[in-house]
């Protein structure tokens, strides 16, 4: 690969399909995000550090405002991919469950190491961005409602309203154990308690 530098790899980059190359451009943008800051994140350098050309992000990304947006889809995917995974089906106590939800809840957050919140305080107040965390909260609380209906005597209605409370309680535990003002144990912990007596106060 050595003798390939004189001829710059970033102008002849090599081909992948579009739903590849994507996924790179995304993964690089969060490397981008993470080790030098939200602030510089643009089109034309996001073509820079992926080694390929600018009109290849601007295809894939038509403005810096819809990087930022699919960044923010694609964070909350693998989030909720880490939590599938750990909350594989079997027979569990609802302590047991909410421990686990709770515990790769914060893990999630922790090992986006705050990108999902530098992410979307860029967007600021957009009615895109708005949009889009109403789409992904939406779709937060119907996994968090089908993961804990079993062990739940509330009506479908007060369970979604429920778990939207539970969402938010997380992600403001999150947040701080982002800013430092509580270990991820502290914050999972925090997290189960308020999960079991969620499920377990009056309807």
């Amino acid at each position: 690969m050595d003798d390939m530098r004189g001829r710059s790899t970033e102008a002849t980059p090599r081909r992948l399909p579009k739903a590849e190359r994507r996924r790179q451009l995304l993964e690089t943008a969060l490397l981008i995000v993470r080790e030098e800051g939200v602030d510089r994140l643009s089109l034309g350098h996001l073509a820079e550090r992926a080694g390929v050309s600018k009109p290849v992000a601007y295809d894939h990304f038509g403005t810096r405002s819809e990087l930022l947006i699919e960044l923010y889809r694609s964070i909350d995917m693998e989030q909720k991919n880490q939590l599938r995974t750990a909350l594989v089906p079997g027979e569990r106590s609802l302590d047991e469950t909410a421990e686990i939800l709770a515990a790769a809840y914060v893990r999630c957050f922790a090992d986006t190491s705050g990108e999902w919140h530098a992410v979307g305080a860029a967007l600021g107040g957009s009615a895109e961005k708005d949009a889009v965390y109403q789409e992904l909260l939406d779709d937060s609380v119907h996994f968090f409602a089908t993961i804990l209906e079993p062990y739940s005597t509330l009506s479908s209605a007060e369970l979604q309203r429920r778990c939207t409370g539970l969402i938010g309680a997380g992600e403001a535990l999150a947040g701080l154990m982002v800013r430092g003002g509580s270990s991820e144990a502290e914050a999972a912990q925090t997290f189960t308690s308020l999960i079991e007596g969620g499920l377990r106060g009056p309807a």
